[in-house]
């Protein structure tokens, strides 16, 4: 498929939707795709690196650019989407506003729990885990443990 490149040791269940939409995506080495996750460039990128899983009924989108690095664990119903509707004109339709695009970065050796949310402009870094239901809207920190809604930083995995 036009757009698409997937490494030859990758594993993609049956189900899983793959539209590069204008755009591309690549999916690297021994990287899995679980049941029913849907992958979704509209015009932008997705980047999925190595020895990295996605489980089942996760959602991504590239508008923006989603860069996900080397052994990146994305539990199910994870929803990233990296790139935000203008509304700042109340006297027209948000739909016509256009959006911003400014991507979203996911470090290496990075958890995301299940059913987390990432929106635009965000940086994941290095080692971090992103808590079950957290909705992230601001960037962490390298190694950081992340919960909530918004998300908010409760600890970290470096030793003091």
């Amino acid at each position: 498929m036009r757009g698409v490149e997937v490494d030859k040791t990758a594993t993609i269940d049956w189900s899983v939707s793959i539209d590069p939409a204008r755009g591309k995506i690549t999916i690297g080495p021994d990287s899995s795709l679980d049941r029913g996750v849907i992958l979704r460039a509209y015009g932008g990128s997705i980047t999925i690196g190595s020895d990295c899983t996605v489980n089942p009924y996760s959602l991504l989108y590239g508008g923006g650019g989603l860069k996900i690095g080397n052994g990146v664990r994305i539990a199910a119903h994870t929803v990233i989407v990296p790139s935000n509707h203008i509304y700042s004109d109340p006297e027209k339709y948000i739909y016509s506003q256009g959006e911003s695009k400014q991507g979203i970065t996911i470090e290496d050796d990075v958890w995301i729990g299940a059913g987390v949310r990432i929106l635009d402009g965000i940086v994941i870094g290095k080692g971090s885990v992103i808590g079950a239901g957290s909705v992230v809207t601001k960037s962490t920190e390298p190694y950081s443990i992340v919960v909530g809604v918004p998300a908010r930083q409760i600890s970290t995995r470096l030793r003091s």
